[in-house]
């Protein structure tokens, strides 16, 4: 794929669409594009009927000559940056998918105006400059690892974008949590930005659905390990739910609260417990249909060492007592 001008699209509005709006019939003649961006194009004139242009509105009589000048959406602040290099799990025409370290930052923001995953694409991908966010449809936080997709054509921004939308992308997380569990279960409860800390979110009445699905993976003394699967893809979402159930992730800086050790510990997993320094959190596995092929596929990624040292602690500790 060029990284180069943007395509001048170019088609003859069949017979059988007379009659419908402009918009819908761009939608139908370029699969491509969300309707949204077209609209977009209509309105800023950049669509040329029998080389007028026309209103999103404006309905067609079938055979009309049309032209679409794309533009390239970059993120004009967003610069390539090298960094250590991707673990790239995927790659093809379409799509790209991650498995993220911890401590990297996905896109550019307040307080990480670089070395982020998006700076990192851009340079490793430019074509991925032509597109929204980088080509970047879904983020996990800084300081969680493991799985993301990332589109590399419009094609695939536009499909995953839908799929993300209607919920058909499967995100499934481990995570290790304080407190033994007795089963899984779900938890549905709405969240939002806090009114007390604008950098925090929060279960609060009114907010946006968000609904977190959880199984009991392995129990320990005093912490669990489960299998959790995302409904909803709120921010911070599984932070927050299991914070609010009462089982917050161990490590969290945020949302976790003080570090209480577990009475009798042994050493080992007091000094692993003290010096783990993040939500014990994962992406490990990533499904949804192919946007070239219509394929379902998905993708796994291993734990990351320091969640499995952590675990071989809490075992060795389980075994102890």
């Amino acid at each position: 794929m060029s990284a180069d001008a943007p395509p001048v699209l170019d088609a003859i509005v069949p017979a059988g669409l007379a009659g419908q709006r402009l918009d819908r019939v761009l939608a139908i003649l370029f699969p491509d594009y969300s309707r949204s961006r077209l609209k977009e194009w209509i309105e800023a004139e950049r669509v040329l009927v029998d080389e007028r242009p026309r209103r999103p509105r404006d309905p067609v009589r079938g055979g009309e000559h049309v032209l679409v000048h794309t533009t390239v959406e970059a993120q004009a602040d967003w610069r390539p940056q090298a960094l250590a290099a991707l673990n790239v799990v995927h790659c093809d025409e379409d799509l790209i998918v991650i498995d993220k370290p911890a401590g990297i930052v996905v896109h550019p923001g307040a307080g990480n105006a670089g070395a982020t995953l998006a700076n990192a694409l851009l340079h490793e991908f430019p074509e991925v400059a032509g597109l929204p966010r980088a080509g970047i449809v879904h983020r996990i936080d800084k300081d969680t690892s493991g799985l993301l997709v990332v589109a590399r054509s419009p094609r695939a921004h536009t499909q995953l974008t839908r799929q993300i939308q209607d919920r058909s992308v499967s995100r499934e997380y481990e995570a290790i949590v304080s407190g033994v569990l007795i089963s899984g279960g779900t938890i549905e409860a709405p969240i939002d930005r806090s009114a007390r800390d604008r950098t925090r979110m929060a279960v609060i009445e009114g907010g946006r659905e968000a609904v977190t699905h959880y199984r009991v993976a392995e129990r320990f003394r005093a912490h669990t390990l489960l299998r959790v699967k995302l409904q909803t893809g709120r921010t911070h979402q599984i932070r927050v739910h299991m914070a609010h159930a009462g089982h917050p992730l161990l490590g969290d800086p945020v949302y976790g609260g003080r570090l209480r050790l577990t009475r009798g510990a042994t050493p080992a997993l007091a000094e692993a417990l003290r010096t783990f320094r993040r939500q014990a959190l994962h992406a490990a596995r990533l499904s949804l249909v192919h946007p070239g092929t219509g394929e379902a596929i998905s993708w796994t990624s291993p734990l990351p060492a320091d969640m499995r040292m952590l675990l071989a602690a809490l075992r060795a500790d389980t075994a102890s007592a």
